[in-house]
């Protein structure tokens, strides 16, 4: 059974017969609204989508949200409004925050339908017609011209020099050339298929006549729409954790607040006094302002980010950078210019360099390190005219005022290319050379044969004071078997064999460092010569010399990548280019290792998930690959344990951008699809941001850890002080008013601090952490079980010392309860700077952070308010302390962290090199 041809495998007629249209006439009117009526309307379909309402009810669906809901009524019933208050504050705001970031996330497909055409010209019944693009069906005849948006997938049935703009579906710099010839080609990417076009790309050049196959969500944009309502966004490793501890912490806390009600109890001590020390340790021991504190963290990180060049849509995805381990990068306009840029010229045996970026002029022309000019070199002046004459490209320049330094007004030039990005860089290339349009003003071009995919070439007359020339570039196989002349040694000498190896040579050492090779010739026209047909132009010509192009590197892309490296983090490239421009653009960038590998779309496509996951930690390059390769790249990633950051500006990024756990859009060249489906934004299209972003995860995160260590050690420390009481039946050493005030106030405005803390120097120095690591690795946990336990006994220490050194009476029991108090206080306290760290509190400055010495002087005043003011004394069931008393207290306080701190500074490097990130390296 012969297997079904492929759109592009079929020839004009079989298309024809295929969509059952006539090739004059097209479609009639009624067998279009039949159509219609079975396919339905060419528009991309938004798929399901939550009401508003729903949205914002599921942000209130969170174990975590439960729990503070019951924390609220806890406080409610014993009075605590402020408490209540601040709870439920945390939990609206919290709601909001989720409810806008998901309203937003669900744009991106709003977004796609806006690069669908409006209308469209369309001939039925023998006339065009314009008409809405919604309308079209299968077998409609388009009329498109330069500067269309083609409104479906056609088969192109004629083709007059068509160039089509494909990067944002495709990833290609390059404008590509349609033609209408039949291709037999098996599995050939989107970019390969030149007999067809796709809905949403731009005509840049040309006018043709096209068939349409495919309309509405069975278009190459339908399918990324597909892509992208199928793709779940992932779980950010934050949230995940959050709610693990949430959990955990909820679980502990009931457990221990109930032994310690149970262990009063059995201890004599009164059953309702119990219970609400029970209850106030409970509400202590769950830290609700936990979400406050990682979206008052997060909200500042992202503010850092945008002076950073990084504009954050969804506030977990910062910490989520922190924990990135490999980043897949589109090739185009990310880590290259997506500017096509010549940078060497060949002349008569001699290579030239053109320096310079991107569109900008300014650059100049060099040979063995010395500047060229067209002054003294014809070979030189004839390739300039050449490039710029022969060329139907303009060079924009904009002058945008901007405020420099000390107010004083800055002009910034901003240079565009109208036209085709090829002929742009010749353009450009003149005009470093001095020839621009008012060096040419003496030169009238008479007639043009535009460049076609017959003749790869393209010509121009021209006719300057004394005479008039024939100047045509194209590819050089095919040019030069136009030639029987060269220009050598500024001479016009005979073309021979010998010569035309050296141009060869050269043209293929050009083309092996992935540059873009066009030739260039000349002749001198005849009097009265008339020129009728091109081949009557393009012969007997003078061979001129190569310029090689290509879509440079970002400068400071090369740096980032390998800061990425040395955080242990894998950078990927993922283009639909050409394998060799790929590799080349890898190489320089320092992306592809010597046993790295490349695999293209071909050979994606006959792999299965097995046979992916198998090769997937060696591949740094993946060329001519369509959008479902991104996401079954980003996925097999993913399966190996990767956290997988996805940077892209095209609408074929779109679908691998959602579905990674963090999508980079570039803010300047992206497509509002693109960015829609993205978690950040770089606003300077700068993939060295990435790093800055990272480094700003990475921060935020532990900062995170920070006060989770924080805080829980100093809730283990409260709870426990009340467990070896009631053990050791002892009267209460804190009462329940005490426990909530220091719930309220010394958890609350040092642990904010920590939020904003500096990072450690060695921060970007180590592997990222395993996307499973749980909240508590790297000792963690172990830091604050023993810090709270030093905490709690102390605490109790100071307690017991004071109650028996006093006379056995209520103010006797009032004084060794304000004692530790103070203690409890001062010890959490003195706990915080030691948390700046992951050795100990000798390790850090302590007045680096300015925020948390502000804070913790505040909590500090406040002790001495509630303590020593006689109103609020009754209030807090407290009495002033004396000198004797704040020496015992200081001393207790100081020694969970100088204890362990001494400990830290003691320990053997080998024993603190363990407890760095255990994660593998990535890099290879």
């Amino acid at each position: 059974m012969e297997q079904q041809k492929q759109e592009y495998q079929l020839s004009v007629n079989e298309t024809l017969h295929e969509q059952q249209t006539l090739p004059t006439q097209g479609l009639h009117w009624e067998e279009a609204n039949k159509r219609k009526g079975l396919v339905g309307e060419n528009a991309l379909s938004e798929g399901k989508r939550a009401s508003s309402i729903k949205l914002l009810l599921n942000q209130f669906k969170d174990f975590m949200v439960l729990v503070l809901m019951g924390a609220t009524l806890i406080s409610g019933l014993l009075g605590e409004y402020l408490d209540a208050i601040t709870i439920v504050a945390i939990i609206v705001m919290n709601g909001v925050l989720g409810f806008v970031q998901e309203f937003r996330a669900e744009r991106s497909l709003i977004a796609l339908k806006a690069l669908s055409a409006p209308t469209a010209k369309v001939i039925r019944e023998g006339t065009i017609h314009q008409i809405p693009a919604k309308e079209l069906v299968p077998g409609d005849l388009v009329v498109l011209e330069s500067g269309d948006r083609i409104p479906a997938d056609i088969r192109w049935m004629k083709a007059n020099s068509v160039y089509v703009e494909e990067s944002a579906l495709t990833g290609e710099s390059i404008s590509v050339n349609k033609h209408t010839e039949p291709i037999s080609d098996d599995l050939l990417p989107l970019g390969d298929q030149k007999n067809l076009g796709f809905m949403g790309t731009m005509v840049t050049r040309g006018t043709g006549t096209g068939i349409v196959i495919r309309t509405a969500m069975k278009t190459e944009m339908g399918k990324i729409a597909g892509l992208i309502q199928g793709t779940e966004s992932m779980e950010t490793p934050l949230q995940h954790r959050l709610e693990q501890l949430g959990k955990i912490l909820i679980v502990v806390a009931i457990g221990l607040t109930i032994l310690v009600v149970v262990a009063g109890i059995l201890h004599g001590q009164p059953p309702y006094s119990m219970f609400l020390s029970g209850v106030s340790l409970a509400v202590a021991a769950i830290p609700e302002g936990l979400p406050a504190i990682v979206t008052i963290a997060l909200a500042l990180g992202v503010q850092r980010m945008i002076k950073r060049k990084a504009i954050v849509r969804k506030l977990p995805s910062v910490e989520t950078l922190g924990c990135a381990s490999v980043i897949c990068s589109d090739k185009t306009g990310t880590l290259t210019q997506n500017k096509m840029t010549v940078t060497h010229i060949w002349l008569g045996g001699q290579v030239l360099e053109v320096t310079g970026d991107g569109y900008d002029p300014n650059g100049e022309i060099t040979g063995e390190g010395s500047p060229v000019s067209i002054r003294n070199n014809e070979m030189l002046r004839r390739l300039m005219h050449a490039s710029v004459l022969c060329n139907n490209a303009t060079l924009n320049e904009e002058v945008v005022e901007a405020s420099g330094k000390k107010g004083k007004q800055a002009a910034n030039h901003i240079w565009s290319i109208k036209g085709d990005p090829t002929e742009g860089a010749l353009v450009v290339l003149g005009a470093k050379a001095g020839v621009n349009e008012a060096a040419l003003q003496g030169f009238q071009r008479t007639k043009e044969f535009p460049f076609d995919s017959d003749r790869k070439r393209m010509s121009i007359a021209v006719t300057y004071p004394g005479g008039a020339l024939i100047y045509t570039k194209g590819a050089p196989d095919v040019l030069l078997d136009q030639c029987n002349y060269i220009l050598w040694d500024n001479k016009v000498i005979p073309f021979t064999a010998t010569l035309r190896n050296k141009v060869m040579s050269a043209n293929e050492g050009m083309a092996r460092s992935a540059l873009r090779v066009l030739g260039m010739a000349y002749r001198e026209m005849k009097t009265a010569e008339t020129l009728d047909q091109a081949d009557q132009a393009e012969s007997n010509l003078v061979f001129i010399g190569l310029t090689g192009m290509i879509d440079p590197p970002r400068k400071e892309v090369r740096e980032a990548i390998s800061k990425c490296r040395k955080a242990g983090i894998r950078t990927i490239m993922i283009t639909g280019d050409h394998r060799t421009t790929a590799e080349a653009i890898a190489k320089q960038l320092g992306m592809l290792p010597p046993k790295g590998l490349t695999l293209e779309g071909k050979q994606l496509a006959l792999m299965n998930e097995q046979q992916l996951d198998a090769v997937v930690e060696d591949v740094y390059v993946y060329a001519r690959v369509s959008p479902e390769h991104k996401l079954n790249i980003v996925k097999a990633l993913q399966r190996k344990g990767h956290v997988v950051a996805m940077t892209g500006d095209g609408v074929n990024d779109a679908p691998a951008i959602k579905a990674a756990d963090i999508g980079i859009a570039m803010g300047i060249s992206g497509t509002d699809v693109a960015k829609e489906a993205s978690s950040l934004i770089l606003s300077d299209d700068n993939f060295a941001t990435i790093v800055a972003a990272i480094e700003e995860g990475r921060g935020i995160y532990e900062n995170i850890r920070k006060f989770i260590r924080y805080l829980l050690a100093s809730n283990v420390g409260e709870i426990l002080t009340m467990f070896f009481a009631m053990m050791l039946a002892l009267p209460l050493p804190l009462l329940p008013i005490q426990i909530l005030w220091v719930n309220l106030v010394t958890d609350g405005l040092p642990a904010m601090a920590l939020g904003v803390d500096q990072a450690e120097k060695d921060l970007m120095q180590h592997h990222p952490r395993s996307a499973k690591e749980n909240i508590f690795a790297r000792r963690l946990g172990w830091k604050i079980i023993s810090r709270g336990f030093l905490i709690g006994i102390c605490t109790l220490g100071a307690f017991w010392l004071t109650l028996h050194s006093l006379p056995d009476n209520a103010a006797s029991l009032l004084k060794a309860q304000s004692v530790a108090f103070a203690t409890l206080v001062m010890a959490q306290l003195i706990h915080v700077f030691d948390c700046r760290s992951s050795r100990s509190i000798f390790h850090r400055n302590p007045f680096q952070n300015k925020y948390l010495v502000v804070s913790v002087f505040s909590s500090v005043v406040l002790l001495l308010g509630v303590l020593y003011i006689s109103a609020l004394q009754p209030i807090f069931k407290t009495v002033s302390l004396d000198w004797e008393d704040w020496i015992l207290v200081l001393i207790a306080a100081g020694i969970p962290t100088f204890l362990m701190g001494i400990g830290s500074v003691l320990q053997t490097p080998s024993s603190r090199k363990r407890l760095s990130y255990r994660t593998k390296s990535v890099t290879r």
